[in-house]
């Protein structure tokens, strides 16, 4: 893939890219309703084939906030077209890289020296590229690191990026204003931390650190002497990406083992900690076929508020939710419903929530779980689709659910279909929240 030498950085060159990429678009709609008039039978999917082209590579070469929204956006596969979420998921691993010009130019900024000064031996081109950063190997004595560097205004434009995304998504993509403005608010929190390196140090050294008794788990160290606030220095993890341990046939037992560990990794975070790595796409994870998962990436780590945290897992408590006076208070106190709701849009949401409530926990409500039920997640996305097309969601003028869920919503979703596609059989029944309530 050919390298960035050169990212655009004050406002005005980012608002630009997108003034033009919208210039794209527009005419992406000229040539396709143009084509209608003669064809009715011209498919709405090449439109959307068309603008995700256009819109991914105006933000693969931007990079920063607005590609990462694009990257978390397409593990959710119910918020938009097909054709943009398998567009924006190659941000996850392969956006433009960065040239090494600009490496040693961070390194020096960042550490007073350039790579080749620093270790033993460092790759000119990286290895991985995503929105924040990308990764370069090197050697160190007998130590092989990952090296991961960000990108040069990534932080200071996260802001800036982020007004000028709002169209994109509410225009082009289909995405309701209210849940735009809701999602992106929270989003905006996160990546300003997802920039911090030293916050990223930290967490990684306090959550690993937490969690190294946990089984089938590994993770790296860190070295803060090769670190910065744009630099992060660790271990390289050995083992394969998703795709590569599917590919070479692992047995079940191991599909399981991995499984098992990243169910009990999710879960002891969540009840325990109380603090969770809030990013579980594939390529923050290395499988073994010895039944082992390490763990990287701690850079978007929720933290969770003990109150919220009180009311929003009493959903998980299957008695609970047939009791429908205290479900109904709780729906108040978690945004799910609000005073200004008429009664029609109560009894709709009601029943909505309640459905939703009850499929997505019914993992919890068992004492084993075969993630790889096709049926199962099928009904999630069937009920997902019904949802975003149902008008009293669409005319929302507020978002629903508690901000805080946000993240523990998609750490959920993205371990649930990290699970499906290990066809994974899980031992749901005993939890850390349980024992942490004992």
């Amino acid at each position: 893939m050919k390298e960035q030498s050169k990212i655009p950085v004050s406002k005005v060159q980012r608002a630009s890219r997108f003034i033009r990429t919208g210039a794209k678009i527009g005419g992406n709609y000229v040539k396709h309703y143009s084509r209608k008039v003669f064809d009715r039978e011209v498919a709405q999917d090449e439109l959307h084939e068309a603008n995700s082209r256009d819109i991914y590579d105006a933000l693969s070469k931007l990079k920063g906030s607005a590609l990462k929204v694009a990257q978390m956006m397409s593990m959710d596969k119910n918020i938009m077209p097909t054709a943009y979420q398998d567009k924006f998921a190659m941000a996850q691993y392969s956006a433009p890289p960065l040239s090494f010009p600009l490496v040693v130019k961070t390194f020096k900024s960042s550490l007073g020296k350039s790579p080749e000064e620093l270790f033993d031996s460092f790759t000119s081109s990286a290895v991985n590229a995503a929105s924040i950063g990308q990764v370069h190997k090197a050697k160190l004595g007998d130590k092989t690191l990952a090296v991961k560097i960000q990108y040069p205004g990534v932080a200071d434009s996260i802001s800036s990026d982020l007004k000028i995304v709002r169209p994109f998504a509410t225009r082009l993509i289909g995405v309701s204003e209210a849940d735009v403005e809701y999602y992106l608010s929270e989003v905006e929190q996160k990546l300003l931390e997802e920039t911090d390196y030293e916050l990223e140090l930290r967490r990684s050294k306090e959550i690993s650190k937490a969690c190294e008794g946990l089984d089938n788990l590994y993770f790296p160290n860190y070295y803060p002497g090769f670190s910065s606030n744009r630099i992060l220095t660790m271990d390289w993890l050995e083992g394969a990406h998703l795709k590569e341990f599917l590919a070479s046939n692992p047995s079940q037992e191991a599909r399981d083992s991995i499984g098992q560990a990243l169910w009990d990794f999710y879960d002891y975070q969540i009840h325990v900690i109380k603090q969770v790595h809030a990013d579980p796409h594939p390529g923050n994870f290395m499988f073994k076929n010895d039944g082992t998962v390490g763990i990287l990436d701690f850079g978007c780590v929720k933290e969770i508020p003990e109150d919220f945290y009180q009311k929003y897992f009493q959903l998980h408590d299957k008695n609970f939710v047939t009791n429908h006076d205290e479900l109904n208070k709780l729906f108040f106190e978690l945004s799910f419903l609000t005073e200004k709701d008429t009664e029609h849009e109560k009894k709709v949401f009601t029943e909505v929530f309640k459905e939703m409530i009850d499929l997505l926990g019914r993992p919890f409500h068992q004492e084993e779980f075969d993630f790889g039920d096709k049926k199962y997640f099928e009904s999630i996305f069937e009920l997902g689709d019904r949802i975003s097309k149902m008008k009293e969601v669409r005319n929302s003028k507020s978002a629903r659910g508690p901000k805080h869920g946000l993240y523990i919503n998609r750490t959920y979703f993205g371990l649930y279909n990290l699970l499906h596609d290990l066809q994974a059989k899980i031992n749901t029944g005993k939890s850390f929240r349980l024992a942490n309530a004992s």
